[in-house]
């Protein structure tokens, strides 16, 4: 694993573009956390300064970060698929595979970069909430700064599973611009087919439907917080009451979909004629 690991680092870290993409894929959502942390003063008619909103209180701050970092995963993404064209536009992959490297070796190496830099976000993301929370939270007992941390592998399996379907599809397109136009096509056939659902059946059974297709998946498993902020402003508005935890079940749709997509792009790598 190790000697795969640092091939294919070694691959992107040599290709100047991919440098740039990966380090804004990690510095950007750290800067925005770290912005909506700073006191901005808008022309000296207000102050607005969202740590003093509560949002970075734990255990919160845990749902905050990982929601908003999770927004920025189309950079890395562009990575992925960059990294899969790249093989086949420069014959790297047939090099390779000459070279003595089997085909599931090549897609596990792809696999792997995928795990590492996922993981390495989530760290990242665990260490600025922490400090966030620390800096700005009202509650400070270990138990409160422990809830909710389930939030962290969610986010890291949210990552996995969507660089995963970017690698099956940048197999399948062998280029990095279709790659990315097949992503934004499967997001509005699984709206199509909830519309559909929901005209023909309804809205219950069209929601059940989504939630296993892979997109909608990946999304349940951190949803949005802006409903949970307003609860806690306004916790006298039960209408406002919505389920936004971690669900296991979630969990396992997502980790089916990871296997489904290596899997898939190892079975298109081995039956193609490279």
């Amino acid at each position: 694993m190790i000697r795969l690991l640092q091939l294919e680092l070694q691959k992107l870290l040599l290709n100047k573009t991919s440098k740039i993409l990966i380090f804004i894929s990690f510095i950007l959502p750290l800067c925005v956390i770290v912005l909506s942390s700073i006191k901005i003063n808008f022309f000296g008619f207000f102050t607005l300064e969202l740590g003093e909103l509560g949002i970075f209180n734990f255990p919160i701050v845990w749902h905050i970060t990982t929601y908003f970092s999770a927004l920025f995963k189309f950079f890395f993404a562009i990575v992925v698929v960059s990294m899969i064209g790249n093989e086949y536009s420069n014959k790297t992959l047939k090099q390779n595979l000459i070279d003595g490297l089997s085909k599931k070796e090549f897609v596990l190496s792809k696999f792997y970069a995928i795990v590492f830099f996922s993981l390495v976000s989530t760290v990242i993301i665990f260490v600025i909430s922490l400090i966030l929370g620390l800096i700005y939270s009202s509650y400070n007992e270990f138990n409160i700064i422990v809830r909710e941390m389930e939030f962290l592998p969610a986010y890291f399996i949210k990552l996995v599973g969507f660089f995963s379907f970017c690698l099956f599809l940048g197999v399948l397109a062998k280029r990095s611009a279709f790659a990315l136009a097949f992503l934004f096509v499967d997001f509005i056939v699984e709206w199509i087919i909830f519309g559909l659902i929901a005209w023909k059946s309804s809205m219950e059974m069209a929601t059940s439907v989504q939630s296993f297709l892979p997109l909608t998946a990946m999304s349940n498993l951190i949803k949005q917080p802006f409903q949970r902020v307003a609860m806690s402003k306004f916790p006298d508005k039960n209408t406002l009451d919505y389920d936004y935890a971690v669900h296991f079940g979630d969990v396992i749709i997502v980790g089916v979909w990871i296997f489904i997509f290596v899997a898939l792009a190892y079975f298109l790598i081995k039956k193609r004629d490279l």
